[in-house]
């Protein structure tokens, strides 16, 4: 699963017996040689749709990690492109392999808690990446809170999210054997380390958003597959910014 360069089991058991923004401070010198990184394979097609709905002026790549959304945010932004981490060593990992162009947007890294966002409405775009995990159903409702408040009034909060896996398969237990291993460990041991897979489903997510004043659609990523009912294996999740009574659909 690891690259030769990659961390190894040692210094990935001692990430999980830290703090979230500590894990990854650790982590952050080999994060990029993990399967952790979200893969091109998903941030291509995420970048052609929004290439379909933009372009965008200013973008916000929220929990950005080292940077692989920001990488996105380039291709469909014209103006700016941030983004916000509550880990310093993932910020400057970030930083330091950032391509430098001379046109393009320019590119901001910040520091901050997701659940207390320090800017105002000026963006166009928020996007993010395989982080909602590290946020427990009851936080979530503050999380999309602040994500509107960051937003321009029509300002789009896009993320991929993948089916979930058959029950009986081997995915499914896998995660189901992760959360519950991460249940153990969070009532045995602190400072907790929040990372659960099985929390963030779909229909509770787009009704969160709806009730946080986005109107949410759907958009397939056929890249990505489809499963035997021919439903695709992943979407991604489209959620505008609006003054009116918020609506949900499919696209």
């Amino acid at each position: 699963m690891f690259a030769p360069q990659g961390p190894t089991f040692r210094e990935l058991a001692v990430q999980a017996l830290s703090s979230v923004e500590r894990g990854y401070d650790l982590l952050a010198p080999t994060f990029d040689r993990t399967p952790f990184r979200t893969p091109e394979s998903v941030l291509t097609p995420v970048a052609r749709t929004l290439r379909e709905l933009g372009p965008f002026g200013s973008g916000l790549d929220l929990c950005c990690g080292t940077g692989a959304g920001l990488d996105v945010l380039r291709q469909v932004c014209r103006e700016r492109v941030t983004g916000v981490d509550i880990s310093a060593g993932m910020l400057a990992e970030g930083r330091a392999h950032a391509g430098r162009t001379a046109d393009g947007p320019r590119v901001e890294w910040v520091r901050a808690d997701a659940r207390a966002l320090p800017f105002r409405p000026v963006f166009d775009l928020v996007v993010s990446f395989g982080a909602f995990g590290h946020f427990l159903p009851r936080e979530r409702p503050g999380l999309f809170t602040q994500v509107r408040s960051a937003l321009r009034p029509g300002g789009r909060f896009a993320f991929p999210i993948a089916a979930p896996a058959r029950p009986g398969s081997f995915g499914y237990w896998t995660l189901l054997g992760f959360d519950a291993a991460m249940r153990v460990r969070n009532a045995l041991w602190r400072p907790e380390f929040v990372m659960y897979y099985r929390t963030f489903r779909l229909h509770d997510v787009c009704a969160e958003l709806a009730r946080a004043g986005f109107d949410v659609h759907l958009h397939a990523l056929p890249e990505l597959g489809r499963r035997p009912d021919g439903s695709p294996r992943c979407r991604l999740v489209v959620a505008t910014l609006q003054g009116n009574a918020p609506s949900t659909g499919v696209a």
